[in-house]
């Protein structure tokens, strides 16, 4: 019989060895590469980003594994029918499920004489004897999955009638009842006259190649939800927190007119990269006997169960303060509201109520820094009355202090993390006393204690609220 012709192409010369060994180095050079890559980023953490990054290191030895196998087959040439009449099928298994190789067998059935010959690769991909008869084109759809056999036979027609390559993948159901997957590409091999002689046809077992990229799509999705989920957790959060805070902007005058009223602003300050919104609060208030209540807090935790937890947090503080509760007895009721919430939460909260008729100021604190109070170009803070964080112990009972203010005194009220370290926020703020005398009115004074607290290096959320008594 004349040599056999492909139908699109003249039959090419092997490569050169020299080439291929070279290919074959670069490529185990690769894969050395990147396994060292691998072990050098690896990570214990479970996180959606994480199981993507290994996902996508093993797709990737994966696949440098299979052209190591493939350019080395190519160089040594194909692998012959093994003869052994003692070798059975349980010599001839697939690669272990996670292997980074996928084995490569071929075939060529005679449409002449009707017979075919198999690779050795091809018996360990489909789990057969290789002492057995190779499987004619009639009864090669038996291994194949029900719901892909109309697709092999609508391939393998189209290859023989029509003389198109054959390109596709489909499942096989091993005879120990494993499925694979598997890709076939074949050519109709044509005669001297141009009638199809015969299907020559190559078979790679994808399935650990198409598992790992299952994987990485399925991780790549769940990073892509989890990151969804955590744009519009922050987007909640920042907008529950905005509505949380009292509405006004700029300078507030509480009461409106008469001696010793108090002219107040407040400023939320976010961490510096803008991703934590915490617990942090203050408000403003003027009650309905005339006087003003004052506050700041901070809850633990940030994003929308914090913010949620001010809203409950500050709706009770405002509630109790109209009623007319005084600032210890406002944080011990407070302390019972949180013992008794279904998610515990640890808090700090300062309180006052100042009374403009005798410019008086009654406060109390629950593990909360102490007010500053600024008189004459100096300033100190406050000795503080007993108070636990709220959430810290049952049954709390909280202290009351009183102090007598002037005309010009300047309160300042903050949460911590206003400054980068924590424990010289009170150094630096009274360090401001002679700026702040100079200052005006108490939005001047809050742009001075911004400025100076600065944001650059801020690891938290903070509130400062500045509030001025009028003579």
């Amino acid at each position: 019989m004349p040599p056999h012709l492909f139908a699109d192409r003249p039959a090419g010369q092997p490569p050169e060895r020299g080439t291929v060994d070279a290919l074959i180095s670069q490529t185990r050079r690769l894969l050395g590469d990147v396994d060292a890559v691998r072990r050098e980023s690896a990570t214990d953490e479970n996180g959606p980003e994480a199981r993507w990054q290994r996902a996508l290191y093993e797709l990737a030895a994966h696949q440098l594994g299979d052209l190591d196998r493939h350019l080395t087959q190519l160089r040594d040439g194909p692998e012959t029918t093994p003869a052994a009449p003692e070798a059975t099928a349980a010599d001839t298994v697939a690669p272990a499920p996670g292997s980074l190789l996928s084995r490569v067998g071929s075939a060529e059935w005679n449409l002449l004489t009707d017979e075919a010959n198999w690779s050795g690769e091809l018996y360990q991909i489909l789990g057969r004897d290789p002492a057995a008869t190779p499987l004619t084109l009639d009864e090669l759809p038996d291994l194949v999955h029900a719901d892909d056999r109309a697709k092999l036979t609508a391939m393998v027609t189209d290859c023989l009638i029509e003389g198109k390559p054959i390109d596709g993948e489909f499942r096989i159901v091993r005879p120990d009842r494993r499925v694979r997957t598997v890709h076939l590409m074949g050519e109709p091999v044509l005669d001297a006259d141009g009638s199809t002689a015969s299907m020559w046809a190559v078979v790679r077992d994808v399935s650990e190649l198409r598992r790992s990229q299952r994987t990485v799509s399925e991780t790549r999705d769940s990073l892509r939800r989890r990151r969804h989920i955590a744009q519009t957790e922050h987007r909640l959060a920042v907008e529950l927190h905005e509505a949380v805070l009292p509405p006004w902007r700029g300078s507030l005058r509480l009461p409106h007119h008469g001696p010793g009223r108090l002219d107040v602003a407040a400023r939320y300050l976010p961490c510096a990269t803008g991703a934590l919104i915490g617990g942090d609060w203050y408000d403003a208030l003027r009650l309905p006997d005339g006087k003003v209540l004052l506050s700041v807090g901070d809850l633990t935790g940030h994003g929308v169960a914090a913010t949620s937890g001010v809203a409950t947090l500050l709706g009770a503080v405002r509630g109790m303060a109209v009623c007319q509760a005084a600032p210890a007895e406002l944080l011990t009721r407070l302390a019972e509201l949180i013992d008794s919430s279904v998610q515990p939460a640890l808090g700090s909260v300062l309180c006052c109520r100042y009374d403009p008729a005798g410019r008086t100021l009654a406060w109390a604190q629950a593990g909360h820094p102490a007010p500053l109070l600024f008189r004459g170009g100096t300033g100190r803070a406050l000795t503080p009355p007993e108070g636990v964080l709220l959430g810290a112990t049952s049954g709390a009972v909280y202290a009351q202090a009183h102090e007598q203010l002037h005309a010009g005194d300047l309160l300042l009220l903050h949460t911590d993390g206003l400054t980068p370290r924590r424990g010289d926020a009170t150094e630096r703020l009274l360090a401001l006393a002679p700026r702040l005398d100079e200052a005006g009115d108490a939005q001047e004074c809050l742009r001075v204690v911004v400025d100076a607290c600065g944001a650059g290096e801020r690891e938290d959320d903070a509130c400062v609220l500045v509030a001025r008594i009028s003579s």
